[in-house]
């Protein structure tokens, strides 16, 4: 890295992915700092600026030469599964500074320091994890886990409805599905194990939902108004059951409540939908297959009088933005509910219902709150 470089780092101050340090002088504090980076995007740690002025203090040599060997003891002892570094060292205002270079980790998230204790990163600042949900969080990020593979403990595989499965299967295989083997079906496909179904088992499979699985359903509302503080309301409804069920019941709830509007249309046509059907089509599959099935709430579905708005549990996964999924660009976290549902429901999958959607109606707002961990699109009407 060239000194000029360096300079716009410094200036632009610390964020997720750069860190200062005047100096380092604890193996443990800094291995902390490690973990912190290497459970979420990487990052760089710039040894030799003041970190509350961004003043370029600069190192010695003995520093360099000691704080080179803090730095890899600290990622060799203190860290676990331990970590490669990358230093370099880079002459600014006739200073020198040291760069400590830690990459994402993949396979062996969470990391945590040598007391067992996991850390990550918030904004510029480092968090101790120690919910259950960001701990499930790091696993999937890693490959290790997948909120749609968590069993659900008070099920049984007699609660996958055999004659839903038996339809999908033999329409999919072209061959018998025999009842007998059920548990083989269920490991193979991967809904379940060990006599419980998972979550994907569930949703695509299930028999009684709100037994199974009552957090994950959609609360619809049609409001008067365009306030969600609004008191008066002109219908709404929990809606549950299977993911073909989710989508069915809440694509009909809006599309009964949207503006049809007539054109050079006859008087007994029902006219042209204010919004084209598709738009509402894509944007749900979406939200149920691509959802954050680690946090136990609904989908909401608001109908105001300028607006429709959707929100989904979660953010987008793994560093995805609003403008690559406006380019097509998908990172699925639910890998079985997006290949069965497929072919159970209207889906095309391949990361373009978004695409298609925005190529339709343009009058769509994506909104991706981070700290709320929340999703929400906002479809404008126009004929209001």
């Amino acid at each position: 890295m060239n000194e000029n470089i360096l300079l716009d780092i410094i200036s632009s101050g610390e964020t997720t992915t750069v860190q200062f340090k005047e100096n380092i002088t604890n193996t443990a504090s800094i291995a902390q700092e490690m973990v912190a980076f290497a459970n979420t995007k990487g990052g760089k740690i710039i040894v030799g600026v003041n970190d509350k002025t961004g003043e370029v203090t600069g190192l010695s040599f003995a520093d360099l030469q000691r704080i080179n060997n803090l730095l890899a003891t600290a990622a060799n002892e203190h860290v676990k599964s331990a970590i490669i570094i990358v230093t370099e060292t880079v002459s600014v205002q006739a200073k020198k500074i040291l760069i400590a270079t830690i990459s994402e980790g993949t396979d062996d998230k969470p990391y945590m320091d040598k007391d067992g204790l996991i850390f990550v990163k918030n904004g510029s600042d480092k968090r101790k994890v120690t919910s259950k949900e960001d701990l499930s969080r790091l696993l999937q990020s890693s490959g290790n886990m997948y909120a749609e593979e968590r069993l659900i403990p008070h099920s049984s595989y007699e609660d996958l409805d055999f004659d839903r499965f038996q339809a999908y299967y033999e329409k999919k295989f072209n061959e018998p599905c025999e009842k007998e083997k059920i548990a083989n079906y269920i490991l193979n496909f991967r809904l379940g194990k060990d006599n419980k179904l998972n979550i994907a088992g569930a949703l695509l499979f299930g028999k009684n939902m709100q037994r199974l699985v009552p957090q994950f359903f959609i609360a619809a509302v049609w409001f008067a108004g365009n306030e969600l503080a609004d008191t008066v309301y002109r219908s709404s409804e929990n809606i549950v059951g299977t993911l073909p069920e989710l989508y069915k019941r809440a694509y009909e709830f809006i599309w009964t409540k949207i503006n049809y509007v007539q054109g050079n249309k006859s008087f007994n046509s029902l006219g042209e939908p204010e919004i084209p059907l598709i738009v509402f089509s894509e944007l749900l599959i979406n939200a149920l297959i691509h959802r954050d099935y680690f946090i136990n709430d609904s989908i909401k579905i608001f109908i105001f009088q300028n607006r429709i708005e959707i929100k989904s549990p979660g953010k987008l996964p793994n560093s995805l933005t609003i403008n690559e999924i406006k380019s097509g660009l998908r990172k699925s976290r639910n890998f079985i509910l997006a290949t069965i549902a497929a072919e159970q429901v209207d889906y095309r999958g391949i990361g373009s219902g978004i695409v298609r959607a925005l190529a339709h109606y343009p009058h769509i707002e994506f909104i991706n709150d981070t700290e709320g961990e929340q999703f929400t699109v906002i479809i404008y009407r126009k004929h209001t």
